[in-house]
């Protein structure tokens, strides 16, 4: 077996998507591939819901296969890298779990989701600039 690092399929879909890579990678857009997204979150469920472990390993290398594909679309354009959604969501874990990176206490699931949610709440209330 082939061990494979998250840096190999990076690599991978950026050459399908270059110069002398697959015709129809190269040929999608956010757009054309964006129902692509909930059919494999939906593949992902029925494995979970089957119990079928190696179906789980399969479907969600599928569904981060679309993240990856997105996020070689937007390095294209300049929008945004792959590295961009890594940091993206280590920031908003690191902010919403206080009681495990700062000086919150949870001591229950029901506790954490609720510190979990006050900080989203909190997170998503427009910011009121203190200049005029």
């Amino acid at each position: 077996m082939v061990d494979y690092k998250l840096d190999d399929l990076l690599d991978i879909m950026k050459r399908l998507r270059g110069e002398n890579g697959c015709p129809w990678d190269r040929a999608q857009t956010h757009a054309s591939i964006r129902a692509n997204v909930l059919e494999e979150a939906g593949e992902v469920v029925e494995a979970i819901d089957s119990g079928d472990t190696a179906a789980l390993v399969e479907e969600l290398g599928d569904l981060l296969l679309q993240v990856v594909f997105h996020a070689q679309i937007a390095a294209e354009s300049g929008s945004f890298v792959f590295a961009d959604v890594v940091d993206g969501i280590c920031m908003k874990l690191i902010e919403r779990h206080p009681h495990v990176f700062g000086a919150e206490r949870a001591d229950t699931p029901e506790q954490a989701l609720a510190v979990w949610n006050a900080v989203k709440r909190r997170s998503k209330v427009p910011q009121q600039n203190a200049l005029p």
